[in-house]
């Protein structure tokens, strides 16, 4: 069975629609991990930073996904006028270069589209940059246009997470933070597909495509 490690987890929402996998997902919110938790029972779930674990247990799985926490790089935090100024945190890029250079098994890792270009070049999906050693091809989902309301009922509807009997967390924003779980299962079947592989045996193009050299 294949192993996967879902970093800053969230409630779920990338992993929502996998099949027949080991998780091992890394939350450091108690709250947030226990709603994890209730919701996928087989998976392992691990109160802990998600960046420290990564560099300490990367090597002993076959897929990871990451979504760091993404505020800092957002167009909508620099144009919010109140929002306080603040670095970009640069552990994306750690872990990206990290993934990139020493782990030998399939990685993704995804953020917002940023207020900057891109220090690594990234492929772009809907409203998400995701760097990966694999091709990501493109395909419609109808439904993301909607991500950006603010009506945590359509949210719920949207992501097929019902959070009415949780409570001490921002429920709209555990939804907002979701990846599209029709997204999240797309991009493990596009790591993994045989297709997958033959389109890789040549070469790509490197612009425009993010890392795809690691892989060959």
């Amino acid at each position: 069975m294949m192993k996967i490690l879902n970093l800053y987890a969230g409630i779920g929402g990338n992993r929502k629609l996998w099949e027949d996998v080991e998780v091992i997902a890394i939350e450091i919110d108690d709250n947030i991990a226990k709603i994890y938790q209730d919701l996928f029972p087989n998976d392992k779930v691990i109160i802990t930073d998600a960046h420290l674990f990564l560099l300490n247990n990367f090597q002993k799985f076959d897929f990871i996904w990451s979504s760091p926490p993404c505020p800092s790089h957002s167009k909508m935090h620099k144009l919010n006028t109140k929002a306080k100024i603040v670095y970009p945190d640069m552990k994306l890029y750690e872990e990206i270069l990290l993934l990139k250079h020493y782990f030998r098994g399939k990685w993704c890792v995804e953020n917002v589209c940023s207020f900057y270009k891109p220090l690594i070049t990234p492929q772009e999906l809907q409203r998400h940059y995701f760097w990966a050693n694999f091709l990501i091809t493109k395909k419609e989902f109808p439904t993301e246009k909607t991500c950006t309301i603010n009506d945590r009922e359509r949210l719920s509807k949207l992501f097929g997470f019902n959070l009415d009997k949780y409570n001490g967390v921002d429920k709209r924003l555990l939804l907002r933070n979701c990846v599209l779980p029709e997204l999240g299962l797309h991009i493990l079947n596009c790591a993994f597909r045989k297709e997958q592989t033959k389109q890789l045996s040549i070469p790509p193009n490197p612009k425009g495509l993010g890392i795809l050299e690691a892989t060959l």
